[in-house]
């Protein structure tokens, strides 16, 4: 696990979301929704300007996602099926699960809630489990691999994947070449079955070793696992915070990146994207404070573009919008799609 203390955001987030509730279809958007706060009862999204219409769009279509732990407020006690109407309502193509389970909405099946998703024209793409626990009986990867994919099949899913950081056996260069082989074995078992076993970073995976502190860490991933095998989703809010965070070596010399350039150099490894905002403040120890995707400082025409751009990579990739933490999560939703959709790109 990593070595961040525990009232770090970044630890907190991966906590709770292994935590998150699921959802299950009960009573129909307009009843439940209906109940809920004016707020969550968000608008249809508003016809795009002149501005907005000039330009390809950037967002390539059927590819726009949203994490559903950023709606977890909403599927635990509204369930799914409210959600799932709001979201097709909003734009979205797809959805990325963080738990299966449900809460106060009510039972569900694996099967009722695949249905569900398509019913309300969604398609699920991805999931996150844990990785791996002290727990023997957890439901992760490495203590329940047979059952993970089990259930990710019964769902349809093409990717599952963790949220969890490789630090199981420390943040040395070692410890992160044993965790690289737990993974390419995930990957092989999820490959048999016809799906992509993916990572999604924060921001720590970018450090530097312990023992070679000239070496970062994301980079060991990438080189000690299988390309055929293991997958990344990038979390480009977090990435742009290890930028900031680790732009120096342990011993104050330069060390650069641009997030955007491993993607570049290996676009293949990189199916999904968490597509989340921050305002930069370098005030901040994490350099960025985390808003609704559009109102923060993260150039997303810019990112999108340069992967779409890509010859023969413009339909390869999956896009997911995601707050940690958001206001009102409905209305992240909505304000969300509304922004990439009107991205367009330069003429």
């Amino acid at each position: 696990m990593s070595r961040l203390s525990h009232t770090d955001p970044e630890l907190t987030h991966r906590l709770s979301r292994r935590g998150m509730l699921g959802v299950a279809a009960g009573a129909t958007a307009a009843a439940l929704l209906g109940a809920a706060s004016p707020a969550t009862a968000a608008p249809a999204p508003a016809p795009a300007t002149d501005a907005a219409r000039r330009g390809r769009p950037v967002l390539p279509p059927g590819r726009l996602g949203i994490q559903l732990y950023s709606l977890r407020d909403k599927v635990s006690t509204l369930g799914f099926a409210p959600v799932f109407a709001e979201l097709a309502r909003y734009g979205y193509d797809e959805v990325e699960f963080a738990g299966y389970t449900q809460g106060s909405a009510g039972p569900i099946t694996l099967a009722q809630l695949k249905r569900l998703a398509r019913d309300h024209g969604l398609n699920p793409i991805g999931s996150h489990v844990g990785y791996y626990s002290s727990d023997p009986n957890a439901y992760t990867f490495a203590q329940n691999l047979t059952k993970v994919l089990d259930d990710a099949e019964a769902l349809g899913l093409k990717h599952i994947g963790t949220a969890s950081g490789p630090f199981r056996y420390g943040s040395t260069v070692d410890a992160w070449k044993r965790a690289a082989e737990e993974f390419n074995t995930y990957g092989a078992a999820a490959k048999a079955r016809g799906m992509k076993f993916y990572q999604h970073n924060h921001s720590e995976e970018f450090s530097f070793a312990t023992d070679d502190p000239k070496v970062r860490l994301y980079d060991v991933l990438l080189a000690e696992t299988d390309p055929d095998l293991v997958y990344l989703e990038m979390d480009i809010y977090w990435a742009y915070v290890g930028q900031f965070r680790f732009s120096k070596r342990p011993d104050g010399t330069a060390a650069p990146f641009e997030p955007l350039d491993y993607v570049l150099k290996q676009p293949h490894r990189f199916p999904l994207f968490h597509v989340k905002d921050g305002e930069s403040d370098p005030s901040n120890p994490y350099g960025y404070r985390m808003t609704d995707v559009g109102d923060g400082d993260i150039d997303y025409q810019r990112f999108i573009s340069g992967v779409t751009r890509l010859r023969g990579e413009r339909l390869a990739h999956h896009w997911q919008a995601e707050h940690d933490n958001p206001a009102d999560s409905l209305t992240f939703a909505r304000r969300s799609s509304e922004h990439l959709h009107s991205l367009r790109e330069d003429c």
